[in-house]
């Protein structure tokens, strides 16, 4: 039996555009994930509250040798949070920068795992046909907003335009100044840059789950599941903003401070959604 390569798949959609390579994705997916159902007693049963899922609309990201990685939203980071959100009866609307298509990952779809697939056929409308994140910015931040928490998926595509957009500043602006919950995991809280102004930046002092700089830098290039090093990194940014990052690795780790509840990876994605469930839970009580 040949070994898989390592060399990353050409993307033959875009040139000089790459997938992560065979040996890769033998490491980092499988067809099914760790769910096995939710852990609170009753959901949610009003109408009230909403939560805001920002997610990239970018196929592509460019890497420091100009190559380009074919990413996206990571199908696990994003929908396994979002299963525990549902089930625990909170609507979700899906929000892009340009209104154009969420783009995932399909190649770490765990095509295997039937409520995964379940809960990607429910909000596959939305997620083809989202909202323009400007056209609802009203409505996020008014003073009777329905919203309760936003969920910024991981997944390298959160990288592009994401950390430098002006309205997901004002989202998480008003999370912070109204007690709403900010949910994010392995590289969404690359998002979280967007707040950061002149010398303030509203996180200082916080701690955080996040996908591990060490990774990227090393095993990633190593076994070729990105075609080049990312334009910056994520933890390293965070840091020198005044964060505190707790994970070293990838465990599956999550954690809460005040508002802000994160995760280290696609490992940490079913114990993310638990804790967004019964956090959202309690705040409705």
């Amino acid at each position: 039996m040949s070994e898989l390569s390592k060399q990353p798949v050409a993307d033959r959609a875009e040139y000089n555009a790459f997938f992560p390579s065979e040996y890769s994705l033998s490491v980092y997916t499988a067809p099914k994930t760790d769910y096995n159902g939710v852990k609170f007693s009753q959901p949610y049963s009003g109408d009230k509250y909403k939560v805001l899922v920002i997610a990239t609309d970018e196929r592509y990201l460019k890497m420091q040798n100009g190559k380009l990685f074919s990413t996206g939203n990571h199908p696990v980071e994003t929908l396994l949070p979002m299963l525990h959100i549902h089930k625990a009866g909170f609507e979700q609307e899906i929000a892009t920068l340009s209104g154009n298509p969420a783009k995932l990952e399909m190649w770490a779809m765990p095509q295997e795992d039937e409520a995964v697939q379940e809960i990607f056929q429910t909000y596959l409308p939305k997620l083809q046909s989202p909202h323009k994140l400007a056209d609802i910015l009203a409505e996020v931040t008014a003073p009777d907003s329905p919203y309760l928490a936003v969920f910024i998926p991981g997944g390298h595509g959160a990288f592009s335009g994401i950390p430098e957009s002006a309205e997901v500043k004002q989202i998480l602006d008003w999370a912070l100044a109204n007690d709403k919950f900010i949910i994010t995991l392995c590289h969404g809280p690359a998002a979280l840059v967007a707040a950061a102004e002149d010398n303030r930046f509203p996180f200082t002092g916080y701690q955080l789950c996040v996908f591990p700089d060490a990774l990227d830098e090393g095993a990633n290039l190593d076994i070729g599941y990105m075609p080049g090093r990312l334009p910056w990194l994520v933890a390293e940014r965070l840091q020198q903003l005044g964060m505190t990052v707790l994970n070293d690795g990838i465990t599956g780790q999550v954690h809460r401070d005040r508002q802000l509840l994160t995760g280290d990876s696609p490992l940490a994605a079913n114990a993310l959604g638990i804790l967004a469930a019964d956090t959202l839970l309690e705040a409705t009580k």
